[in-house]
């Protein structure tokens, strides 16, 4: 169907709008990686990730001198070689997984819903940039937009800033589609239970652990402080998986969970407690055997397969632990398509036949 507003196309403007008619693109955001895993990739991302006010909010001007002055100088050497530990031969773990889930629930919408809804997938930071992806949706023309970023619990650095960069490209549009923003699913069912299905499968295989260690990423106290949510979402996610296994008789009882904060960066206070910290101090008492996953991540990435996979491996091991488990992100699981699929189809119920 013909969109009621058309325009003659402008080659000369990519924004103008042509054929349009009433398409529903679906897209589906995560944070990005370094194209490369080299220091020069790296520190190009570093610099768009951390030139972000959303993501630093110390004054400006104060901030650029420390970001140039200081930290792309010397992070990114250090950063390329953590991320060549992880690259597989298709790129970035994060991209190839997004790309999977893209995929997936592409698939099962398009059974669905057949062609009016185009799935696709953009990075915060890095490329596929969410400029481009969302200038490929006009091209088809998308006239209802769905955004859903990949982040369970709503956080200002990550979610808020991810509405920024569509907002900034939508306001170069002349012609706006409606846009519906899915800020947050931190407690939906369906996410839950896929996270409990991997906690299960995990303890079914290896064993009840001493302690199921929570780890989320970490944010400066002080956002929190200023109103961000991030804290209270990440404790409901806690509560509500935590009462899903042991209702399963999963054999974790209410001590076995410890919720912690992992990725600090800088020196200033960040929310606690911190997981590596953590971590040294179970393995110092009377807890051997600890399984760790991470609710925040919904794709594997260099925060999971470096620093929990391995960095904080080695420091549960040194403080005198026995056995260390890191129980994946849900990933393309089918169990969390699911879960995606069921926070999408409200908003594409309209387009059911």
């Amino acid at each position: 169907m013909k969109s009621r507003f058309s325009a003659k196309k402008n080659d000369a403007n990519p924004r103008s709008i042509s054929n349009a008619t009433e398409k529903v693109g679906v897209l589906l955001t995560n944070l990005g990686s370094p194209s490369e895993p080299t220091t020069t990739a790296v520190r190009d991302y570093l610099r768009e990730f951390l030139s972000d006010p959303r993501v630093v909010e110390i004054p400006r001007v104060i901030w650029m001198l420390i970001l140039h002055g200081i930290v792309l100088r010397f992070r990114p050497k250090k950063s390329a070689k953590l991320y060549q530990s992880v690259w597989t031969e298709h790129g970035a773990p994060l991209l190839v997984i997004s790309r999977a889930q893209q995929q997936k629930v592409a698939d099962q919408i398009q059974q669905q819903y057949g062609d009016d809804v185009i799935v696709d997938v953009a990075m915060r930071y890095g490329e596929p940039s969410i400029s481009n992806v969302l200038q490929k949706f006009q091209q088809q023309g998308v006239d209802k937009l769905i955004v859903l970023p990949l982040y369970p619990q709503y956080a200002g650095p990550t979610t808020a800033s991810t509405f920024d960069a569509v907002s900034k490209e939508l306001q170069k549009w002349r012609y706006v589609p409606s846009v519906n923003f899915i800020n947050t699913y931190h407690n939906n069912p369906l996410y839950i239970k896929a996270l409990a299905n991997s906690v299960s499968e995990h303890v079914a295989e290896k064993g009840i652990p001493d302690k199921l260690v929570l780890s989320y990423h970490g944010m400066p106290e002080q956002f929190y402080q200023w109103g961000d949510p991030y804290y209270e979402f990440c404790k409901i996610t806690t509560e509500l998986l935590k009462e899903e296994l042991i209702a399963r008789a999963s054999g974790l009882t209410d001590d076995s969970f410890v919720m912690t904060f992992q990725s600090r960066f800088g020196k200033a206070k960040w929310l606690q407690p911190y997981t590596d910290e953590t971590l040294a101090s179970l393995a110092k008492g009377s807890s051997k055997h600890i399984a760790i996953i991470s609710p925040a991540f919904s794709a594997d990435c260099l925060e999971t397969l470096e620093e929990l996979e391995s960095e904080n491996r080695e420091i549960f091991m040194d403080a005198g632990g026995e056995q260390y488990h890191y129980i994946g992100a849900l990933n393309d699981r089918d169990d969390h398509i699911s879960a995606l699929l069921n926070i999408l189809t409200p908003l594409l119920s309209d387009k059911q036949s």
